[in-house]
């Protein structure tokens, strides 16, 4: 029939079967295909019965993302799953894998739907900013209600077999042979009339369930509109008749396939798919390890343990004592009991993954494994003396890692024998939930190290992001800048919950401030007093965080720091209120009061600023690897793009003037980077990813 699409027949059933890999993509060569199998199949006499079905290990994860925000080419596939639905013989779709946006909404048209047991099945349109636009929003709330399609439709969640089966989504599980049992399924059709969704009136929702999805939709959207635009369209699907709501619909695909939010989505998708392409790297082998050892249990330690557990990896746990290894036990434990209270994980699997735990005080076992990460306490010394028993204990091909977040990796290497085999891997916590890895390269890092550090990262189904050494890496970096400017901020005017505010106005789950709190301001703290040392005169400080941490004010945890909190609930402290006012009278400098766009154009133009000195360095190869740390290590909304994104949107010449204006009012504190002055004045992009 053609490349991408074929028909088989079994008996009076044509199988018309989509084979376009890797992923199945409804492309408009699929789309052609489809239609004319489908026309084709209509018109023979000895069919009486279709099935569509997807070759390869997915029946197709939706759209071709290559032509989204080009001219439409036709035949478009609302119109192919318009003549799918017209259909006079029976349609069954078997899903396999995943079928995901057009792949759901090709099932939707046809007459009946089977899935696999491990099928699944979804609308992730809204999580690239945009909504399904081939009738998802209109049959989907006929066929399963108005509250479960919004929620499906507004949070892009997928849902396995079984679910789809109790809520109406699918007809039938395959037991055993997907394709010989729909077959059977579609053959068991001939000669009935078919029912069309596009026919059919959406069910009434009970009006308080229907408010309460309402409701959670507005709540979780945060600043994205995809979610609001899916209750306007799910609703419509009760009010206007389906060729008039599906109309509205495509209108509303285009709008937001050309909105800020919907580039930004796609540019941070292109970007998790990009960065782990790296040229210098195309002739590195990464190693093939499955065992990993582990030095410290404690809250990072244990975390990444289960991140490889999940992963399938044997892990060496080891601690300096019994009691301490023993707490880290429990601790593993304890994030897998919470799985199973949450109903993600059942206790078999626990069993499973904790069997491939090897929780032990004696060091020597770790020359078994083929990469160790040291987790230990973030001091220097301890870590440099742990660098040389290593160095005693390993194979010389044993690959080394640390997971520190600020201390210098080369001070490290140079302590351990053989510093090509070592490099970074810098988890964030939670580490076995959080999706970023920085993959630190160090001066004397083999290619084969970095190769093989982005290779475990993706099997721990983690965006991986190369950087270079410096104070912080990437993201740390620049979440220093960030905070500096907020804590300038309130040396000249602003209060902590006024710049919370205007950050979780900007699309921050949680302002700076609060963050600190939820940490523990000792963690500012202990930092603050390690840089202490090399901090110059002229450099602007504010030592609010001392004053806080000496008064017993460590946050959450206290009962008390930048905000109180009582039973949890946070509010203002007007004794903290009182702190900063006095301290930002005594600096001389002139007090302001702060709009939230001041606020938020000075803390992006601090991280955008930050970013491109690393470009400059060359700490970050491409600016949408700065995006990426940014959007998944440290909550930068990612309907922004991260800040490079971002800076590029709302034009560089304005960050530029905001970062100028900033380096004015800090002097010697904050210095424009020249690369940014050079990119503004050139009109040249950040965005290097969008630009290809």
């Amino acid at each position: 029939m053609s490349e991408v699409v074929r028909i088989s027949r079994e008996g009076e059933v044509a199988i018309v079967e989509i084979d376009n890999p890797p992923v199945n993509a409804t492309s408009q060569a699929v789309r052609r295909a489809l239609l004319d199998a489908v026309q084709r199949a209509q018109s023979e006499s000895e069919t009486r019965a279709i099935v569509i079905a997807g070759a390869g290990r997915t029946f197709t994860a939706g759209g071709d993302i290559s032509e989204f925000g080009k001219p439409p080419r036709e035949p478009h596939l609302p119109d192919v799953i318009n003549r799918i639905e017209e259909s006079g013989k029976p349609i069954v779709v078997a899903w396999h894998g995943t079928a995901l946006g057009g792949g759901c909404e090709i099932g939707l048209g046809a007459h009946k739907r089977i899935i696999t047991k491990d099928g699944l099945i979804g609308l992730p349109e809204v999580k690239l900013g945009l909504l399904p636009g081939a009738g998802g929003t209109q049959r989907l709330p006929r066929l399963i209600g108005p509250v479960a399609a919004l929620d499906l439709i507004a949070t892009g969640r997928m849902v396995g077999a079984e679910e789809a089966l109790r809520i109406g989504l699918v007809d039938a599980i395959a037991e055993t042979d997907l394709r010989r049992e729909a077959v059977a399924l579609a053959r068991s059709l001939i000669g009935q009339m078919q029912p069309r969704l596009s026919l059919q009136a959406t069910p009434a929702a009970e009006p308080e369930a229907w408010q309460a999805m309402v409701d959670r939709v507005n709540r979780e959207a945060k600043g994205r509109i995809a979610p609001l635009r899916a209750i306007e369209l799910v609703s419509q699907s009760l009010t206007l008749a389906f060729g008039v709501a599906q109309a509205n619909e495509r209108r509303a695909f285009f709008e937001l396939m050309s909105s800020d939010q919907s580039l930004a989505l796609r540019h941070i998708f292109s970007a998790e798919r990009e960065t782990g392409k790296r040229p210098e790297l195309s002739s590195a082998r990464p190693r093939d390890i499955s065992h990993i050892g582990i030095i410290g249990a404690g809250t990072m330690g244990s975390g990444i343990a289960v991140a490889f557990l999940d992963a399938g990896f044997r892990v060496t746990l080891v601690e300096a004592d019994e009691s301490a290894l023993q707490a880290g036990v429990e601790r593993v434990s304890g994030l897998y009991q919470r799985s199973i209270r949450s109903g993600r994980m059942d206790d078999a699997t626990r069993v499973a993954r904790l069997a491939l735990l090897n929780p032990t005080t004696e060091m020597a076992k770790l020359a078994e494994t083929g990469l160790v990460i040291e987790a230990v306490f973030e001091d220097m010394a301890i870590k440099l003396e742990l660098m040389k028993q290593l160095g005693r204990l390993l194979p010389a091909s044993t690959l080394v890692a640390s997971n520190t977040s600020y201390l210098d990796l080369e001070q490290m290497a140079d302590a351990l024998p053989g510093p090509e085999r070592f490099l970074g891997l810098h988890f964030f916590s939670p580490a076995h939930v959080m999706k970023l890895v920085e993959v630190v390269r160090a001066r004397r890092t083999s290619p084969e190290a970095v190769a093989t550090g982005l290779a475990i990262a993706r099997k721990l189904k983690k965006i991986a992001v190369v950087t270079g050494v410096c104070e912080g890496f990437i993201g740390n970096r620049i979440l220093a800048k960030f905070r500096a400017q907020c804590e300038f901020m309130l040396e000249e005017g602003a209060l902590p919950r006024e710049i919370d505010i205007a950050m979780e106005g900007f699309g921050l789950a949680m302002g700076p401030f609060a963050v600190q709190d939820l940490a523990g301001l000792d963690i500012a703290y202990a930092r603050r007093k390690r840089l202490a040392a090399t901090r110059t005169p002229d450099e602007r400080d504010v030592p609010l965080v001392d004053r806080l941490v000496e008064e017993g004010r460590l946050g959450q945890k206290a009962g008390r720091g930048w905000y109180l909190y009582d039973n949890g609930k946070r509010s203002a402290d007007p004794a903290v209120d009182a702190i900063i006012r006095m301290h930002a009278a005594g600096s001389g400098r002139p007090q302001r009061n702060f709009n939230a766009a001041d606020i938020q154009n000075r803390i992006v133009a601090a991280m955008v600023n930050e970013g491109a000195k690393i470009l400059g360095e060359g700490i970050a190869a491409r600016a949408f690897e700065i995006d990426l740390v940014l959007v998944h290590g440290y909550g930068f909304p990612a309907w922004r793009g991260g800040p490079m994104h971002y800076a590029d949107r709302v034009g560089l010449k304005n960050i530029l003037s905001i970062a100028k204006t900033a380096a004015m009012r800090d002097g010697k504190g904050f210095e424009v980077a020249p690369l940014l002055e050079d990119l503004a004045q050139s009109q040249r992009r950040f965005a290097d990813l969008d630009a290809n």
